[in-house]
């Protein structure tokens, strides 16, 4: 094998050398020879390192002098202790700069130890496309602004709990004079929504945007200075090739500030709405009918006092209204996510919208993955209902207990239904997952914190089965964030 590779003319040698993806068999191909070991090397676009790289400075140097043609690098320090050694510093991200000349894409996390200085560095990186912060407590506005302004070609700029970083000049300057296609800024606690709106005609070119915040966010809802009651409140953004929006932990109430974007937009594919106050559905129903192609939205809600002149009422914001214009404008759309926090069985009003209007939604659009996380609301005739829809391929059941072995039975029949979750419900038992063994047709099944199926009676009901008895916490079952480790998979 290693003669008839080594016959082989170097370009097309190195063409399978780029087709083999996997970093444990390209280490291996290096090792075959010389020749391969050089090629690989010119070949590697793309590196990620971690805590196991000290001292960082030299490692860095040794590395990329050996991976000349890097375009994307990814040094992420996350879980690092101090036995693990230095961490990289200014010195590194000079080495980096110097070294990497076709840098693209640049991902540093949890790098606790570069400042601004550092950052100072990376300006140089005249190719540099994509740049994501995560953790960097030590990087200001200022670190900042010498990449925004000297990186001409940035199109992607992640941050991601910076809490040094404010907006000054730099989103300003991005706005008027970058090309951004990309932003995500999530728990940078000094930067608002209010300070975001600064980004000016930048939100002309953006594609995808994500704003999220955590904590009290009710509590400590900073407030907008434009903001004077009794006038009219808007701003003049347009942001009509906007793609992909989600809005995460807010407060939008009278100063409704990134909640104006629901306005503007009118090419969304993708619409994640997270805990955000202050809806209003006229707004929401006036954004379906203006986005034909919508293909995925992930609402998460929980319920709020309304006041009218004829009643008061305590419910999430949206109603079936908003499933009716949903079904009638967004034919394209292919996967729902409805959770629903803090709305209790006992009161099922507190959910606006109602089984019957969900069920239209899933009937009247391809819908090919549902979700549902807290819907007391929904029963054993829903699932009925989800059954004949001819698109369905993935439930999801979260939190859901109204539901018994009934409902199995009826979803089992949906024709094109491969996969299910089952998580927290509480109702479900052996005897449901008995039926969908009989039937023999789904290829996954993931059953977590269902307390009266047992790990015996998931064996047999779908081609690859997880299952996990432990429970879990309130935060994580409204956030989905499973904890894989605790799953058992066979």
């Amino acid at each position: 094998m290693k003669c008839m590779m080594e016959d082989l003319p170097e370009p097309l040698l190195g063409e399978v050398v780029k087709r083999i993806t996997r970093a444990s068999d390209r280490k291996s191909l290096s090792l075959v020879s010389k020749q391969l070991y050089t090629l690989e090397a010119e070949h590697r676009d793309a590196i990620r390192v971690g805590c196991g790289l000290g001292p960082a400075t030299q490692a860095l140097k040794s590395l990329f002098s050996r991976f000349p043609n890097l375009c994307k690098v990814e040094i992420n320090y996350s879980g690092w202790t101090s036995s693990h050694g230095e961490q990289l510093n200014k010195q590194g991200l000079c080495v980096l700069s110097s070294h990497c000349p076709l840098l693209s894409d640049l991902n540093l996390s949890f790098c606790s130890n570069i400042d601004d200085s550092g950052l100072a560095y990376l300006s140089c990186c005249m190719k540099l496309r994509s740049f994501r912060l995560i953790s960097a407590p030590a990087i200001s506005w200022r670190g900042l602004s010498l990449v925004v302004v000297g990186c001409k070609l940035l199109s992607v700029l992640h941050l991601v709990d910076c809490m040094a970083i404010s907006i000054e000049e730099w989103l300003v300057y991005l706005g008027t004079y970058g090309s951004l296609e990309e932003l995500v800024v999530k728990d940078c606690k000094e930067i608002s929504q209010y300070d975001l709106l600064k980004f000016g005609p930048g939100w002309a070119k953006l594609q995808k945007f994500e704003f999220e915040i955590n904590g009290y966010y009710w509590a400590t809802a900073p407030r907008d200075p434009s903001y004077v009651a009794g006038y009219p409140y808007s701003y003049d953004i347009c942001c009509e090739n906007l793609k992909d929006l989600r809005l995460a932990h807010i407060v939008t109430d009278k100063e409704i500030g990134l909640r104006s974007l629901l306005g503007k937009c009118k090419a969304l594919e993708t619409l994640c709405l997270e805990y955000v106050f202050g809806l209003d559905e006229n707004e929401m129903i006036a954004l379906f009918q203006s986005c034909s192609n919508l293909k995925i939205i992930l609402l998460r809600l929980m319920p709020l006092r309304f006041y009218s002149e004829h009643k008061r009422e305590y419910r999430t914001a949206l109603t079936d209204d908003s499933l009716k214009a949903l079904a009638l404008s967004c034919p394209m759309l292919q996967v729902v996510e409805f959770t629903f926090t803090y709305c209790f069985p006992d009161y099922p009003t507190q959910i606006g919208f109602t089984q019957n209007g969900i069920v239209t939604l899933i009937q009247s659009c391809q819908i090919r993955a549902l979700l549902l996380n807290g819907a007391n609301i929904f029963y054993d005739y829903g699932m009925k209902g989800l059954s004949t829809s001819k698109s369905l391929e993935t439930l999801e059941l979260v939190d859901c207990n109204s539901i018994t072995d009934a409902g199995m039975d009826f979803i089992i029949q949906a024709p094109c239904l491969s996969n299910l979750t089952l998580r927290k419900c509480a109702r479900v038992t052996d005897k449901g997952m008995a039926m969908l063994a009989r039937s023999g047709k789904l290829e996954s099944l993931t059953v977590i914190g269902c307390w009266q199926i047992s790990q015996m009676g998931v064996l047999g009901a779908a081609k690859s089965v997880q299952y996990s008895a432990k429970v879990e916490s309130h935060d994580s079952l409204k956030g989905m964030k499973t904890q894989l480790s605790d799953i058992d998979v066979f």
